[in-house]
This record gives C-alpha cells, structure tokens and sequence, in this order.
C-alpha cells in the first residue's frame, strides 16, 4: 500500500479507470456477440440497427485505447460485410 498522498490518489484513479474499461469492453464484445446470432437468423433490417450500435461501441472502445485502430477497423469491416451479405 502506497503511502504517499498523490500514490493512494493514484491507486484510487486506477482503480476507477479499470472498472470503466472493463465496462467499455464487455459491452462491445457483447454487442458483437448479440449482432453474430442475429446475423445467423438472418434478419436484416434488425441487423442494421445492431450493427449500428456496435460500431458506436467499438469507437468508443477504440476512442480510449482499449482496441487499436486497426482491430477497430478489421471489427466493423468483417461485421459490414456479413450483414451486407445477408438475403
């Protein structure tokens, strides 16, 4: 355990910032996850409405560092196309 004032501060902070990335995490995987089974029924027209709210969390996600740009872009990519395949 720190002792310093500015090193509990900080312990604290992290402790805050952790909870909110896991957070941020769990729900664009979930998001992903609930767009994949919905993409395997075939539904489209709610597929493009779960498609749009996964891209918003992957940004966000993308936006603080917890995905890189380039797994963000490979993400929305491979999900646009799959939707976009659907009949």
């Amino acid at each position: 355990m720190p002792n310093i004032k500015s090193a509990k501060k900080r312990v604290l902070t992290n402790k805050r910032k952790n909870e909110e990335n896991v957070l941020v995490e769990s729900r664009m995987k979930n998001s992903i996850k609930k767009l994949e089974k919905t993409i395997k029924n075939g539904n489209k027209e709610e597929c493009q409405e779960l498609l749009n709210t996964t891209v918003k969390n992957i940004d966000k996600a993308q936006n603080i560092n917890i995905v890189k740009k380039n797994k963000a872009a490979r993400l929305k990519s491979r999900l646009t196309k799959s939707v976009n395949n659907i009949k």
